[in-house]
């Protein structure tokens, strides 16, 4: 572990300093294709990166936040979009914001005050208009829990993260499925953990307030809901940005308005399929087997398919009720979990390799508190 450590800092010392560099290229290389040109040796740089390391736990962070999202930013900054346009005033704000899981939470823009007939005006307007293209409730916002409840929940998580990683130590005498929920709890709790994590020192250097990376995705109503709004939101906004945008623009003529967002939809599904075979060979560097990605291109396909329903079906008679739409929204969720997500991770023994990272870090957290 002293030597993974090592190579940790290093890889992240290249990594920062090869992001000084594009802060200071983006200044003075316009943006398209000539910004593009002096990126692409730093975004190669950051996609092999993640190979210098071999415990899931440190390469799949790094994996995540130089590989995927850091790249895909700078990819956005080439053309003037993204999280990155406009640059930041100050370096260690762009270094910050490229290669951590984080997005500034911007001020909502001021309204001018309206007079209470022209209120009652738009009023009147919203009820009878239709939202032109409903994917676009896919980016708002759920109502936020106040920050205490959400410190509570987080120690909560971090509690029950200990009972899993507790319950591994039993997992021989465990039925397969029930090891496989483990797996999808563990997951689930790591992630979000690890990136307050990383948000929390951010909020308190930037001063800046930032954005949740997830809204409780165990109460998805539907699989629009939980891609949407409520799973690792840093990855929807980026792949809406680099991936959902574009391909809705160029199929808007072929499609039209109302259409257009089926094949944005898929598209985005399919490469963050790719993105996720990408991190499953830094972890195996083994020829992949494709299963996660036939899970998110069945995903999109069922999120473009619910689209489609709630463009034809405008009547609210036909939505279920949370008590029915949850269990089925998670139910199918951890169905096409243990049948596609986790079929490499079993069959290369990452599962295992996880396990035992996790039952260190636990031994050594026990070490440490004289249990």
């Amino acid at each position: 572990m002293d030597g993974e450590f090592k190579n940790f800092i290093k890889v992240w010392i290249l990594a920062i300093t090869s992001l000084c560099y594009c802060y200071y290229i983006s200044a003075r290389v316009p943006k398209g294709l000539p910004r593009l040109l002096s990126f692409l040796p730093i975004i190669y740089l950051l996609f092999i990166l993640p190979f210098s390391l071999s415990t899931v736990h440190l390469c799949g962070i790094t994996a995540f936040c130089l590989a995927w999202l850091a790249n895909f930013k700078l990819l956005l900054l080439s053309f003037g979009q993204g999280p990155l346009s406009p640059s930041p005033p100050k370096l260690f704000h762009f270094i910050s914001m490229a290669c951590l899981p984080i997005k500034v939470k911007q001020d909502p823009p001021s309204q001018p005050p309206q007079t209470s007939s022209s209120a009652i005006g738009k009023t009147l307007n919203s009820k009878n208009s239709e939202t032109p293209c409903r994917h676009q409730s896919i980016q708002t916002p759920q109502k936020a829990f106040p920050r205490t409840h959400k410190r509570i929940l987080l120690f909560i998580k971090a509690v029950l993260l200990a009972v899993v990683f507790h319950l591994y130590e039993y997992r021989q005498h465990l039925p397969k499925n029930m090891v496989l929920t483990l797996y999808c709890c563990h997951i689930y709790l790591e992630l979000e953990i690890a990136l307050a994590l990383c948000a929390t020192p951010a909020r308190v250097l930037l001063g800046f307030e930032l954005e949740p990376h997830f809204n409780e995705p165990y109460l998805a109503t539907s699989l629009q809901d939980f891609w949407g709004r409520r799973w690792n939101l840093m990855v929807t906004r980026i792949l809406h940005l680099a991936v959902y945008n574009p391909i809705r623009r160029i199929s808007m003529p072929a499609l039209g308005s109302k259409w257009a967002p089926l094949p944005a939809i898929l598209a985005a599904f399919v490469v963050s399929g790719l993105i996720h075979e990408l991190i499953y060979y830094y972890f195996t560097c083994m020829h992949p087997t494709w299963e996660v990605t036939w899970f998110f291109m069945l995903h999109g396909v069922c999120v473009a398919m619910e689209v489609a329903m709630k463009k034809i079906v405008t009547t609210d008679r036909w939505r279920l009720h949370p008590a029915i739409s949850v269990p089925l929204t998670v139910g199918f969720m951890v169905v096409t979990g243990f049948w596609l997500f986790f079929a490499q991770i079993v069959t290369y023994g990452i599962d295992e390799k996880l396990v035992q990272e996790s039952l260190i870090s636990l031994n050594f957290v026990k070490k440490i508190l004289g249990m």
